[in-house]
């Protein structure tokens, strides 16, 4: 079993800059196994996908609407993962979602991965 754990969250003006963590703990969870993904979910959407890192942080991958301006990035030796969020805009605005995928390599879909975070909210005012 393991527990996700995100924090960074606030509020911010567009243009400005986030960076979100996400601390992973667990007995039986090999963190440096799994791909880790960040998603997020605006009021009245789905849940949507924002990017993903693969177990060793060699490959990532990210939603065309955060490309350029969002980077995750992993530390396997704290068992975290992070999103820094740069150039953000009102439509950014959404709780982000830290999980853990099913296998180590690139996923982007919600039914690739199997574990969540309670979430964050990130407001960016305009």
């Amino acid at each position: 079993q393991v527990q996700l754990v995100e924090s960074g969250g606030g509020l911010v003006q567009a243009g400005g800059s986030l960076r979100l963590s996400c601390a992973a703990s667990g007995r039986t969870f090999t963190f440096s196994r799994y791909a880790m993904g960040w998603f997020r979910q605006a009021p009245g959407k789905e849940r949507e996908f924002v990017g993903v890192i693969s177990w060793s942080g060699g490959s990532t991958y990210y939603a065309d609407s955060v490309k350029g301006r969002f980077t995750i990035s992993r530390d396997n030796a704290k068992k975290s993962m992070y999103l820094q969020m740069n150039s953000l805009k009102p439509e950014d605005t959404a709780v982000y979602y830290c999980a853990s995928s099913r296998g180590s390599g690139i996923a982007t879909v919600t039914a690739d991965f199997g574990s969540w975070g309670q979430g964050t909210q990130v407001t960016v005012s305009s």
